[in-house]
């Protein structure tokens, strides 16, 4: 399942994206990106050097072989150029043996803030996980940030994830959270 690839069309203010499984060749970009202190602030992994980001994309490899995180770098298409395009964040999928339910995540590196990468990647991701799912029971999708995470907020709103409650801080988290909530049909 690791070659699936997931396309977002442009829009009249963005690019078109390409949603695909992490490679090495991810691994200076991801550097930069958490290099963004507002990144950082609302992510527990912390990736400083080339070692720190080469044992992250082994967790991803990882994930995808278990089929319980499968994660996606989103990028700026290359339209076709075969180059890809600047690194702008990832969005997961974490599965859990119910298979009612699963969550799911996303970040966005500096670059990609307020053009509507997260929330067309979210959607992207989204629909992709019911298709591929719903067959084995997946019936919703949750969606958790911290509280004062406004942006999340918003993501989460725009992409239909309807706020569930909040949830009471617990550690490794410093703030209380919000579930936020997506159903399949």
């Amino acid at each position: 399942m690791t070659d699936v690839r997931l396309g977002v069309d442009a829009t009249a203010s963005a690019p078109a994206l390409v949603l695909r499984p992490w490679h090495e060749d991810d691994l200076e970009p991801l550097i930069e990106a958490f290099r963004d202190a507002e990144m950082r602030r609302w992510l527990l992994s912390s990736i400083e050097n080339a070692a720190d980001a080469r044992s992250w994309l082994e967790s991803q490899d990882r994930g995808w072989a278990s089929g319980s995180r499968l994660s996606f770098a989103v990028r700026e298409s290359s339209g076709g150029s075969g180059v890809p395009g600047r690194l702008l964040g990832n969005v997961v999928l974490k599965r859990d043996d119910s298979g009612k339910s699963a969550e799911v995540g996303y970040w966005t590196s500096a670059a990609a803030r307020g053009r509507g990468v997260a929330s067309r990647a979210l959607e992207a991701l989204t629909a992709w996980s019911f298709e591929t799912f719903a067959a084995d029971g997946l019936e919703r999708l949750d969606l958790l940030h911290q509280v004062g995470n406004r942006a999340s907020c918003r993501v989460a709103e725009k992409t239909g994830y309807g706020f569930d409650r909040i949830l009471p801080a617990e550690p490794p988290w410093p703030e209380d959270g919000h579930l936020h909530v997506r159903r399949h049909r």
